[in-house]
């Protein structure tokens, strides 16, 4: 997983981005406004998250269009996997506790 890519997530404002970008291709006016940003500061968060490969762009007549690329995204997703299950499986066996103590409490 490349790091430019773990650096533009580290970013809430980038994030926002690409939460608005999951509903489709966006100008960056249309992000600004959604995510309370100045458009300058969108335009930087815009170039950080294309450098890292995360959103492309495309000109449609005068406007810029940016959407997600999926694929870094699959990446991202494949190296979290690993951890995913090891969360699920401390939650389950979690759960197993918390309803065998359930069950010492209920009996009399």
């Amino acid at each position: 997983m490349a790091t430019a890519v773990w650096h533009a997530l580290a970013d809430p404002g980038r994030r926002a981005i690409l939460d608005r970008l999951l509903r489709g291709p966006r100008p960056v006016g249309d992000l600004a406004r959604e995510c309370g940003l100045s458009q300058p500061g969108t335009s930087k968060h815009l170039r950080v998250l294309r450098e890292a490969g995360l959103v492309d762009v495309e000109r449609d007549a005068q406007r810029r269009l940016y959407a997600i690329r999926p694929a870094p995204m699959a990446e991202l997703d494949a190296w979290l996997a690993p951890y995913r299950r090891l969360w699920n499986a401390s939650l389950d066996a979690l759960g197993d506790r918390l309803d065998a103590r359930a069950t010492e409490e209920d009996e009399p």
